[in-house]
């Protein structure tokens, strides 16, 4: 395995590497990523992706390298000096390990029963990621994501995913009103202070589930284009669930009624 050793800023594989890790134009122009750590890397192989570069910190081992280098023979293999390598890692602790990755683009499930969950505005790279991993783990054919949610593929985000967005479906920028008017089956948005109990709901058919933004929730417009807003009970002395906890007690819902 040959490696590049890399220590200088103005490297160009490096300067294109934080370009891809700070900036989502850069990312959806190119169409290319960063994984983080061999979690990501594995589940990205194991979706069918190819790895453009391989990198690793000079303090990281050569074998953890090596180890994906013989499953993607034509990625580039480069060393980098570990200050540059922290500068392009999403976390304070870095992995010791990324890839420069293409985007994967699954095809939806066509079935007679989509499940597909529709998101507006969330800004939290990890919140989004999560929630793509609990869509994905709880059997999504789908994820429809508006303009102002934060980029799917950021480092963050995939990190959060866990190999989600490998594996789900997905359309991104989308205009939700538009999207849901478009969509045949119930369209159910889970928003506070409804009279509708959700738990009450039959989700076993064609269904699209709405979830907002971390602080704000849906627009109104968006839940003008649902067939029904409904509220998840929450008996306890707390005003709401976290975005990501809400849409998963609720997708799992719709799994436990579609199990029969």
């Amino acid at each position: 395995m040959n490696e590049t050793v890399i220590t200088s800023r103005d490297n160009p594989v490096f300067r294109r590497l934080r370009k891809l890790a700070e900036s989502a134009r850069a990312r959806r122009e190119a169409g290319m990523t960063l994984l983080d750590g061999e979690h990501l890397l594995a589940a990205y192989l194991d979706a069918g992706g190819a790895p453009r570069t391989l990198v690793r910190a000079a303090s990281s081992e050569a074998g953890r390298l090596s180890t994906f280098a013989v499953r993607c023979p034509q990625a580039k293999c480069v060393t980098l000096a570990d200050a540059l390598f922290a500068e392009l890692s999403p976390v304070a602790t870095p992995s010791g390990l990324l890839a420069e990755a293409a985007w994967l683009a699954p095809e939806p499930t066509q079935v007679a029963t989509p499940l597909v969950v529709v998101l507006e505005d969330i800004q939290d790279p990890g919140n989004l990621g999560a929630m793509l991993r609990t869509a994905a783990a709880a059997g999504a054919t789908q994820a429809v994501l508006s303009k102002g949610c934060h980029d799917p593929w950021s480092p963050k985000a995939l990190r959060g995913g866990q190999g989600a967005q490998f594996v789900l479906p997905m359309r991104a920028g989308e205009d939700l009103v538009a999207w849901l008017q478009g969509f045949a089956g119930a369209r159910i948005a889970l928003a506070l202070g409804q009279a509708c109990d959700f738990y009450s709901l039959d989700l076993r058919g064609a269904l699209a589930l709405v979830a907002g933004n971390e602080g704000a929730g849906l627009s109104a417009a968006v839940c003008g284009a649902a067939t029904r807003c409904a509220q998840i009970p929450m008996p306890g002395r707390v005003e709401s669930l976290n975005a990501s906890a809400a849409l998963a007690v609720a997708i799992f819902e719709a799994v436990r009624q579609r199990r029969g």
